[in-house]
């Protein structure tokens, strides 16, 4: 039953309330196509269709964002996740998903106090020397308070709201369930891997719900970034920092967002803010490989000394060593208008195309690079490139990775911030020294030795344990515990071919049998007669001349199909 593939008893009320909020904003054509509707009130929950058409006027992505929204945290931050997939969506959906924000009441600090207690060891006054009651922030998942240590260091607390868990909990749950439910029901998703996306969104989820991990990744971006004094992270005090709570510096400056108060008068340069910025942000992702994964102008404050902190570590990237070369020569390939390295490298990403059009996909890209050719390096959007090779993967139903996905994200929101800073910013001048800098340190003779001794002592690490895994293989064959899997292609056509053939040969066997039985019936001087002839063996041979007909013609028919395919 379908209902309980969805959920066990405790999550059908929430299941309810998801399709009720559906059905209120104009998708109940939506709920009726994966069948859910039917099952849930023969499980005793009657569902309001009278609503169903009232926000039918607005178009379907902002009849998904107003949904997003009023469903609470998971789907607000997934539809955020979802912001960063213009491979999978097209512009006005990613538009309208860049506007999901959780428009959330703070937490009464009466129902705040208790865990903020527990978790701090005592009452906030034997911690802090001020601590405001009234929120600087509140978001779906934590609300954020400013407050100052005994030794006078400003810094935020930000405390996860309470019971979140299990909220959050339950409609991970729900969403994995309704998105197994929309794969089998709705086969033209399958391309996009609704139940593998939601399994990377509930684990990105969870880390969030870590509030120390948040602080840990901060650290870490930090040590990173030491090399750029004009770079500030907040200091993490772990004194005070846990699962629910944690305190950082307050950095006060310029949100991301006022960018009419960076002006000369003020000390301010944004030329050099711009650059200063595209460097970190570049240092992160492309040496690194562990950045800041939305750098939004909400997350970025600009400090005097033209000095940039980010905050909200919440949200990260990770790139691995393969995946940065394979990055460096993507971006190289755009850069230097070389399209047959960045169709390789897409071809790579998405698999090799499994379920694409080489030759179209391969020109598709050839063409959108080229057009490139000639233009000066100045001159290049390298935001725009990366969004409009999305697109030529989403048109050719071809997902990337999500830490892919992540990082085109980070790149585009970067270009746009340095751009609205100096609109004669361009990240492709910023980007192509490093990217040959870093390339060309990745092929060093001591690179390339090490790399050569890493592959060794995998290869050796392997054939150690190569006797181990033959012995157990073959202890589970004598257990009867091998299964041996044979994929054959176009099995369904060779069987729709048998099938064909079996049923001819039953019509030849009839046609003969008809034609034998006539001949002896004329032999037998009785009965009636049409046309001077017995009237059954008449009929017997009528009723095989029309037999041999319909089987020449199937013969030929098929015989014809099979040319054209072939050809």
């Amino acid at each position: 039953m379908l209902i309980e593939a969805l959920g066990t008893a405790r999550d059908i009320g929430r299941l309810s309330e998801i399709l009720r909020v559906l059905i209120r904003h104009g998708l109940g054509d939506v709920v009726r196509r994966l069948n859910l509707a039917d099952s849930l009130e023969r499980a005793g929950h009657v569902l309001r269709w009278e609503h169903a058409a009232d926000l039918a006027r607005l178009a379907p992505p902002v009849q998904v964002r107003l949904a997003m929204e009023e469903l609470g945290p998971a789907f607000v931050k997934f539809g955020q996740i979802l912001a960063g997939r213009a491979d999978l969506f097209g512009a006005e959906w990613i538009a309208e998903f860049e506007k999901l924000h959780s428009h959330v009441p703070a937490v009464p600090w009466a129902e705040l106090l208790p865990p903020l207690r527990e978790d701090l060891g005592g009452e906030p006054d034997a911690v802090f020397a001020r601590f405001d009651i009234e929120p600087l922030a509140a978001a779906s998942i934590a609300q954020v308070h400013r407050a100052q240590l005994k030794d006078g260091t400003e810094v935020i607390v930000k405390i996860r709201r309470p019971g979140i868990t299990d909220t959050v909990e339950a409609d991970l749950r729900l969403l994995g369930r309704l998105a197994a439910v929309a794969e089998a029901e709705l086969p033209a998703l399958k391309p996009y891997r609704p139940q593998l996306l939601v399994r990377e969104f509930a684990r990105s989820l969870r880390r969030e719900l870590d509030l120390a991990a948040e602080c840990h990744h901060a650290e870490r971006i930090a040590a990173n970034l030491a090399p750029l004094p004009h770079v500030v992270i907040p200091k993490v005090h772990w004194a005070h920092t846990g699962l629910r709570v944690n305190v950082q510096d307050f950095v006060g400056g310029v949100p991301g967002d006022r960018l009419d108060l960076l002006t000369p008068e003020a000390g301010f340069d944004r030329t050099l803010l711009a650059r200063r910025g595209s460097q970190a942000v570049l240092k992160m992702i492309v040496e690194d490989g562990f950045f800041h994964a939305d750098p939004h102008p909400g997350n970025v404050f600009y400090l005097p000394g033209n000095r940039i902190a980010f905050i909200d570590f919440g949200m990260v990237g990770r790139l691995s060593a393969r995946r940065r070369d394979e990055l460096l020569r993507l971006l190289l390939g755009l850069v230097q208008h070389e399209p047959q390295e960045v169709a390789d490298v897409l071809l790579e990403w998405t698999g090799d195309g499994a379920h694409a059009d080489l030759a179209q996909l391969e020109g598709a890209i050839e063409a959108f690079v080229d057009q490139y050719h000639g233009v000066p390096l100045a001159e290049l959007n390298l935001a725009q490139m990366l969004a409009d090779t999305t697109t030529i993967l989403r048109e050719h139903r071809l997902g990337l990775p999500s830490d892919l996905a992540l990082l085109i994200k980070a790149f585009i929101s970067l270009e746009g911030m340095g751009r609205g800073l100096d609109p004669g910013f361009h990240m492709a001048a910023e980007a192509l020294p490093l990217l040959r800098q870093v390339l060309r340190a990745r092929y060093q003779p001591r690179v390339l030795l090490q790399r050569a001794g890493q592959t060794l002592r995998r290869t050796l690490g392997a054939l150690e344990q190569l006797p181990h895994d033959l012995s157990r293989l073959l202890r589970r064959a004598r257990h009867g515990q091998v299964q041996v899997n044979i994929e054959l292609k176009h099995l369904k056509r060779l069987g729709d071919q048998i099938d064909r053939s079996a049923n001819r040969l039953a019509m030849a066997l009839l046609i003969a049998a008809l034609i034998i039985g006539s001949s002896i019936v004329m032999t037998v001087q009785a009965g009636p007669t049409l046309f001077g002839l017995p009237a059954f063996g008449f009929l017997g041979f009528t009723g095989a001349a029309i037999g041999a007909l319909w089987l020449v013609r199937a013969i030929w028919r098929s015989s014809h199909h099979r040319d054209d395919d072939e050809a």
